[in-house]
């Protein structure tokens, strides 16, 4: 009785809250963190050299923007959310790994210019990661900073739905036309492309987070039935995407997508006095997801899509090595590590690090772990791994208070829906390297500041 009258009680002062009014500049900052996403998706992901020169422009325009909203409203507008030191913490760490106190392990006799000297066995390719961290952080602290009200969670929510369900599309139609060039248009002999994506296990894994979102948004009760169609709409293209590109790690993401979001649904229906009486809701919540993932199956059998997944399986074309060498990846990692346990090889020097105990006959180039908490291990050591658990420890504490606190439907079912997505991704990293790519950090981070931002109410007396 005692909980269900605070509940009341939080309810009406969310409702009665007024939302502060945006600034002319902040509005602008709202619509270039939205964009670079999106952008950096369109642009193969953003692991070219010119998209990330581009990203560092919108980025700068950003600062300035921030800066010059502050100097207007006489008050810096910062978010003090815990969760930018984990981000802080590797962007020192890359910083200590640049410093010229290693030994090249070349003699000067070999080389016309010196060598170059830093605790990264590859200073030129950490430097570079450095500065990506630096603009994902501005994004990240821009986006708690200026993710202030419901309209704005609201509207950034239902432009990642609209944009991942064009982007399934999208990407199911290229893998039917023309499935060797990314937009009919650039050739990937080396990989397999889906969608704007070199790598067809990245694509699965952005549908993952956008997957979340929209199955957080269509189970979670707070759309209109009339838009309910158009969810789960957007939802079967995004599965079907995803079993498309035949991404075991995909797969697995997307069952714990679910797996997450009907948990979530379960707990809070128990939770709540006005939904424990209503068990038909449950049954059609059920049936209706039963019928969805009917649909998604019969299309994807139909347009002849279930082959990669049933070969990535090991169905079909019988594999000696069902882990596709990643099992030898690991090992490599798991050497380097040793050898460098407490900071690391340098991040982004697995590759040059690989070398040195790849067993195989060299004829491969391998850049990363097929593991991101192992390539972590191997990047930065026992410190950079600290961060990565410490981020992925705040974002969960945080998310599952605002989910447990919030009395605002849509607010909740956002927050649903971002940390399934993040969930899935999360899982996806322990066969892959889906963080890796640009574009996926950024939604990454932009998922995370929507399943934890402080809005309405919340910023008032936070959860």
């Amino acid at each position: 009785m005692r909980q269900t009258e605070e509940r009341q009680k939080r309810r009406r002062s969310y409702e009665s809250y007024t939302e502060p009014e945006p600034s002319r500049y902040g509005k602008v900052i709202v619509i270039l963190f939205l964009a670079i996403p999106m952008l950096s998706t369109i642009g193969y992901g953003a692991v070219d050299i010119w998209a990330v020169s581009l990203l560092s422009i919108v980025t700068s325009a950003i600062a300035v923007l921030w800066i010059a909203d502050g100097w207007k409203a006489r008050v810096f507008r910062f978010n003090t959310s815990i969760l930018q030191i984990p981000i802080l913490g590797m962007i020192c760490i890359a910083g200590v790994q640049l410093l010229p106190f290693g030994n090249a392990g070349i003699s000067p006799d070999l080389l016309n210019t010196p060598a170059v000297h830093a605790l990264s066995l590859d200073p030129y390719a950490t430097r570079f990661l450095l500065i990506r961290m630096v603009i994902a952080f501005v994004f990240f602290a821009a986006a708690l900073a200026f993710i202030d009200s419901r309209k704005r969670l609201k509207t950034i929510a239902l432009m990642i739905v609209i944009f991942g369900g064009l982007m399934a599309f999208t990407g199911i139609l290229q893998r039917l036309a023309s499935p060797d060039a990314i937009y009919g248009l650039r050739p990937t002999p080396q990989a397999i492309p889906f969608g704007p994506f070199v790598n067809q296990h990245h694509f699965a894994a952005f549908m993952e987070m956008t997957a979340g979102l929209t199955l957080g948004l269509l189970l979670g009760g707070s759309v209109k039935k009339d838009k309910t169609a158009l969810l789960g709409i957007a939802a079967a293209l995004m599965g079907i995407a995803i079993i498309m590109t035949g991404s075991r790690g995909g797969f697995l993401g997307v069952l714990g997508v679910i797996g997450f979001v009907f948990a979530a649904r379960f707990f809070s229906a128990r939770r709540g006095s006005n939904e424990t009486a209503k068990p038909s809701s449950m049954l059609g919540l059920v049936a209706g997801s039963a019928a969805l993932l009917i649909v998604v199956a019969g299309t994807v059998l139909f347009l002849d899509g279930g082959g990669p997944l049933f070969r990535g399986l090991g169905f079909q074309d019988q594999q000696t090595d069902i882990t596709s060498g990643r099992s030898h990846f690991w090992g490599v990692a798991l050497q380097i590590f040793y050898d460098n346990p407490i900071i690391g090889a340098g991040f982004d020097a697995f590759a040059v690090a690989f070398s040195k105990y790849d067993t195989w006959n060299g004829f491969f180039r391998v850049e990363q772990a097929h593991n991101d908490y192992l390539q972590m291990l191997a990047d930065a050591g026992i410190l950079g791994f600290a961060c990565v658990a410490a981020f992925i420890f705040l974002f969960f504490r945080r998310g599952l208070a605002v989910i447990n606190n919030s009395t605002h439907t849509f607010r909740k079912s956002v927050a649903v829906g971002s940390m399934a997505g993040c969930f899935g991704i999360l899982i996806h990293s322990f066969f892959d390297f889906p963080l890796r790519t640009y574009s996926n950090a950024f939604f990454f981070l932009l998922l995370v500041v929507l399943a934890t931002a402080a809005v309405g109410e919340e910023r008032k007396k936070d959860v």
